[in-house]
């Protein structure tokens, strides 16, 4: 009780001094608290960005391996590379739920391709996609068939669930017409997506029935659920005045799979693996081939995507680190000095006191218990005026991340439902649902950076605020062990 009763009446006979300590104090405070705050905001951003991509994993082929001695010009050359083509094996379904039994993989998805002729709808075609461009040593006219290229109508993509239609979740592909509850019935049953192009080149629209047959002659119909448009980020065909994805068929994986068993329609299966960690992804190629894998592929991480759009949060959080390192080490050596000069002006005092038997350690609990009770209310004071200002400050700084977020979340829902978002597929319930819920891609949407003085920003300042009162009490710590009240008192004689 002697050491604070003394303490205070020292803080009220000095107040211009201390007011000085406290304004210095308060200035730290203010700083630390809008850096941390920065600091954690961003560390949510990156999480938040970090979380709106899964850890994915790819099976490829090894082109750049299997093209490096190949010549174009050559035609033996040529035939070698066909037969290169041709002896590599592929996978099936049953191949892909023996590679996710993996420990390292979390989940999995797919999509299943098949290709069919139409059968009471034409092929969207230009006339000059129908002559052939004559190119040297390309006898099918440059379309590829010798490299196992399709010579069928249409191509079937059939997703075995919503987190497998990437082309929607990145933008390639955007639903402009969604019949009712359509996303509650497009995995159950024989339902299809078609583009809009080949809609409107065949007069097609909703809950119409197409027909599209094999080369044997069997017959299968399927129901319109939506219509979709291929985006400009979708490249069109150079020999037509269609997109691309024209004569692309989307139905779920089930319904292919429907076809191709006990027939002789191939279909081919590309898989994306949810993986736990992506320093794992060696093991995994090697366990791959383990169980079969034709060492011809190899797998792929989406590592460099996930991680693209983090540089500019994590500048600002290295800028804020760094101006918080900065400004505790001026604030710490100038609150060092100014007890210096506070000890040297006080020497007097320290005479007096050790005189009359004031121990060396209640004077130096003294000063310092004087610079806890000015530090605690400028620190306090300090954080109250970050907090004011730190979410206009962090705002500001982060204001891009914050839109690009926003407007990522918004493209995502648009793509799978037009202008209604998950509200028009299926409202609350069904997959569309779950696959919120499941967030893949779960893009956090930022209207503004909420309260970002938290508590655990508060406790963060606390312990910088003592570690900086105890650092610069080392001057008082010191120059009371120092001094001898003989000499004090004889000096000032």
């Amino acid at each position: 009780m002697f050491i604070f009763k003394n303490a205070l009446i020292s803080i009220t006979r000095n107040k211009g001094r201390n007011i000085l300590i406290g304004i210095i104090i308060l200035v730290i405070a203010c700083a630390s608290t809008i850096t941390l705050a920065i600091n954690n905001t961003a560390g949510d951003l990156i999480n938040s960005y970090q979380s709106a991509y899964d850890k994915e994993l790819t099976i490829s082929f090894n082109r750049k391996n299997m093209m490096k001695d190949f010549d174009f010009s050559n035609r033996e050359k040529l035939e070698d590379m066909k037969g290169k083509f041709s002896d590599i094996s592929s996978y099936t379904i049953s191949d892909v739920e023996k590679f996710a039994e993996s420990d390292y993989i979390e989940d999995y998805y797919y999509t299943y391709d098949v290709s069919l002729n139409g059968n009471n709808i034409e092929k969207a075609e230009s006339e000059m996609a129908n002559q052939n461009s004559n190119m040297p040593g390309f006898p099918d006219g440059g379309r590829g068939k010798d490299f196992g290229g399709s010579s069928y109508d249409f191509t079937l993509n059939g997703y075995s669930s919503l987190e497998a239609m990437s082309e929607f979740i990145e933008g390639t592909y955007e639903m402009v017409e969604i019949a009712d509850d359509a996303w509650g019935k497009a995995f159950n049953g024989n339902y299809v997506l078609i583009n809009e192009e080949l809609a409107s080149y065949n007069n097609l629209k909703l809950n119409d029935n197409i027909k599209l047959e094999d080369e044997d002659g069997n017959v299968y119909q399927f129901e319109i659920l939506g219509i979709y448009k291929e985006n400009e980020s979708g490249a069109s065909s150079p020999m037509g005045l269609f997109s691309n994805s024209a004569n692309t068929i989307i139905t779920n994986a089930d319904a292919l799979v429907a076809i191709t068993d006990g027939g002789n329609v191939k279909g081919s299966v590309n898989p994306t693996f949810i993986i736990y960690n992506y320093g794992d992804k060696d093991k995994i190629q090697a366990e791959f081939y383990e169980k079969g894998l034709d060492e011809n592929y190899t797998v792929e991480t989406n590592e460099e995507v996930a991680t693209a759009g983090l540089s500019s949060i994590k500048n600002v959080q290295s800028f804020a680190t760094t101006f918080l390192i900065i400004t505790l080490v001026i604030g710490g050596i100038v609150l060092f000095i100014i007890n210096m000069i506070n000890i040297r002006e006080r020497k007097y005092e320290i005479g007096v006191l050790r005189t009359i038997g004031i121990s060396k350690t209640k004077l130096t609990m003294q000063f310092v218990a004087e610079l806890l009770m000015v530090g605690f209310v400028a620190l306090m004071l300090g954080a109250g005026v970050g907090a004011i200002m730190s979410k206009d400050v962090s705002n500001s700084l982060l204001s891009s991340e914050i839109s690009s977020s926003k407007a990522s979340s918004e493209k995502v829902k648009g793509n799978f439902g037009g202008p209604g978002g998950f509200s028009s597929m299926g409202g609350e319930g069904g997959p569309m649902k779950d696959f919120a819920e499941k967030g893949r891609p779960k893009v956090e949407a930022y209207e503004s950076i909420d309260a970002v003085v938290n508590i655990n920003v508060l406790i963060e300042l606390l312990g910088i605020g003592l570690a900086l009162i105890l650092i610069s009490s080392l001057a008082a710590m010191i120059s009371i062990q120092r001094f001898t009240p003989l000499t004090i008192l004889k000096e000032r004689s």
